[in-house]
């Protein structure tokens, strides 16, 4: 037995202090560079120790290098720490601290004070952060609480709250872009320093949680075993469940009110840890820890060697979600998930209507009452009114949107569809598996390094963005058979690589980023005839070619040796849905950008209305993406005319408060 354990931890690579020790040497060598570029390593210290504050070097040395190097090394360790509780809560590789939306939330907190109450940020900048990670948190625990904070529940809650303050950060930005354009820096990760007091801020938080992690180690362990075996312990899992992100909160909380939003980190740090054979969790806390200390370290000294050959600055958060996401990508073939068997799907998304059809009619009409509200009514010049259909001034501004508007939930409201029959997971979506963010980079990376681009080029590259994101999971995923939980995972990277291309953009004050911001909130504003009508044939056809795999759609749930009893080979069947999916959102990402909630919402609420075979669930997310997006760009154009809140963010905001009402009833 013992020889047996050996091999198999030999056969999972190094031991975690090997990990350790190999990943601290870049460490080691970015610090003696640095220290050496700067006077040299003893007089590195001596500014540390007893500076004299009459030389420029060591006053520099004391206030600015050094705390930036201790708070890099506080943050990656309590972000690492943050992620092993939450994973191990979860029960879920993909939990991070940035799954609950705490990050989200501190943004926005920050964010709102800066504008509506600049006096609360003289009590603290932290403070105000934290408090705003743990409304945005308590938000998560409303909605699951009913479900004992049930795993799968608490992921779904965290992505949609993380989503629709996300959606209320950009509204803000949007409209008040040079009064919040500092931080942009901040909210990409910066870790810039003038003095010591962030670091007085951190330890205390991290030293306080590093003590009650100790204490909750031995009952978080129980979390290993099943529910069951778990209360028959006698224990109380939504209890012991709150305590563990509760904490995980208050660390990430602590982090990000210092340093800002900085991703990858508790996400890699503890799957690393795990990969190198570390399964007790008081070892993986540990060597979690120091891990990500050393990453994060390492990120920013690398990147301070560098950033003088850059004009922009360049947030350290930003780079580690680009510098992270190719080792998450190398990791995920290694990681050991829960296998083919797909997760069960929620009770409250298997209601049926009596008459799908007849439901289906009502939603057509209820669309087309929506076009013409879209097309004739709306405020001008001259106050609210209606206008003449063949009034061709207005309807070829309103006409492209109308129709973009509506294709473009189409597209993604189908692909949506497909993902979570496909996987049985409520989680999926075109915006979750990283299609979306793959186009939306080589879009954004067109504008900034092509002069002048013209709309056909943009079309190309996009859908070679699209091509290779698909390609990624592919490759990837074709040897597990396509596993849910290891697509959800790839989606992440590929989302961590787009969000980090996206904050080194925005944060550089390119005025160009303001017409960025604005296609990635989902606007349909630069939408011409042409363009309209290409998408729209576009969605049509392809939505027609979704029907024929309704059948596939009702199968592969069942799992792979069900489908292949009844002649469906699962693999094939799943790669070619996602070749359907990838293109259904290349196209909608084309047009308005990648959209945060329709590909998510709208099969939702077409299961809570009662569509429960797959061509009736198709038909009718159709009809309710195109419903829900035709209604946001319209009160988007109305709600703060003459300005315009983006169609996106219209749809995130209303449909996100209905998709958390509907999970607060579960």
């Amino acid at each position: 037995m013992l020889n047996a354990v050996a091999l198999k931890q030999k056969a999972r690579g190094m031991s975690p202090a090997s990990v350790f020790l190999l990943s601290s040497l870049p460490l080691l060598v970015l610090f003696g560079v640095s220290l050496h570029a700067q006077g040299g390593i003893v007089s590195g210290f001596h500014a540390l120790l007893a500076p004299s504050f009459e030389n420029t070097d060591e006053v520099l040395l004391y206030y600015a290098w050094w705390p930036r190097l201790y708070v890099a090394l506080l943050a990656g360790g309590g972000l690492a720490l943050a992620g092993v509780l939450m994973q191990q809560v979860l029960r879920n590789p993909l939990a991070s601290p940035t799954t609950l939306g705490v990050a989200s939330g501190a943004n926005l907190a920050l964010m709102a004070a800066t504008l509506m109450a600049p006096g609360m940020l003289v009590i603290g900048r932290e403070w105000v952060a934290l408090a705003g990670g743990s409304l945005a948190v308590g938000l998560v625990f409303a909605l699951t609480w009913r479900r004992g904070l049930a795993p799968v529940v608490v992921v779904l809650a965290g992505l949609v709250v993380n989503l629709y303050l996300g959606a209320l950060s950009t509204a803000l930005l949007l409209f008040n872009h040079e009064t919040l354009a500092g931080l942009l820096i901040w909210g990409a990760g910066s870790l810039a320093q003038n003095g010591w007091d962030g670091v007085a801020t951190l330890w205390p938080h991290l030293a306080i949680s590093v003590v009650a992690a100790w204490l909750l180690l031995r009952p978080l362990a129980v979390l290993e075993l099943d529910d069951a075996s778990a209360k028959s312990l006698g224990i109380s899992l939504k209890y012991l469940r709150f305590a563990g992100l509760g904490l995980a909160v208050f660390i990430t909380g602590s982090v990000v009110s210092v340093v800002g939003i900085i991703g990858f980190i508790g996400l890699a740090a503890p799957n690393i840890v795990r990969m190198a054979g570390v399964r007790r969790l008081g070892s993986r806390l540990l060597w979690s820890t120091l891990l990500g200390a050393v990453l994060l370290a390492t990120t920013d000294l690398l990147l301070q060697r560098f950033s003088g050959l850059l004009t922009t600055l360049i947030p350290t958060g930003a780079i580690t979600g680009a510098l992270g996401a190719p080792l998450l990508l190398w990791l995920i073939p290694r990681l050991k998930l829960q296998g083919d068997r797909p997760p069960q799907p929620l009770s409250m998304l298997v209601s049926r209507h009596p008459s799908p059809y007849r439901l289906a009619t009502g939603l057509l009409v209820a669309l087309l009452v929506a076009a013409c509200l879209g097309l004739l009514s709306g405020q001008g010049a001259n106050g609210w009114g209606w206008i003449s259909p063949f009034n061709w001034n207005v309807m070829e501004w309103r006409l492209p949107r109308v129709m973009a508007a509506a294709a473009s939930g189409l597209m993604l409201a189908v692909a949506g569809t497909v993902l979570q029959r496909l996987s049985a997971n409520p989680m999926a979506s075109p915006e979750v598996l990283g299609i979306s963010g793959g186009c939306a980079i080589a879009l954004i990376l067109g504008i900034y390094l092509l002069p002048g681009p013209s709309n056909l080029a943009l079309i190309g590259i996009g859908t070679l963005g699209a091509l290779a994101s698909l390609l990624v999971l592919i490759g990837l995923n074709r040897r597990s058979g396509f596993v849910p939980e290891r697509l959800l995972l790839s989606g992440v990277a590929i989302s961590a690589l787009f969000d980090a291309v996206r904050s080194v953009l925005l944060a550089g004050g390119d005025p160009r980023g303001q017409q960025v911001l604005a296609w990635l909130a989902g606007s349909t504003y630069y939408v011409d005839v042409t363009s309209a009508v290409v998408v729209g044939s576009l969605a049509a056809g392809l939505a027609l070619v979704a029907l024929p795999f309704s059948r596939w759609l009702d199968i592969l749930p069942l799992g792979a040796p069900m489908a292949q009893a009844l002649g469906v080979t699962s693999n094939r069947a799943r790669l070619g849905l996602l070749l359907l999916v990838a293109l259904l959102t290349a196209c909608a990402t084309l047009v308005v950008g990648p959209l945060s909630f329709i590909g998510l919402l709208a099969p939702h609420m077409a299961r809570l209305v009662g569509f429960s075979r797959a061509r009736q669930h198709l038909v009718g997310a159709a009809l309710i993406g195109m419903l829900l997006m035709v209604l946001a760009d319209w009160v988007g154009r109305q709600v703060m005319f003459p300005y315009e809140i983006p169609a996106g963010l219209v749809a995130s905001l209303i449909g996100g408060a209905y998709f958390m009402w509907g999970l607060r009833r579960l």
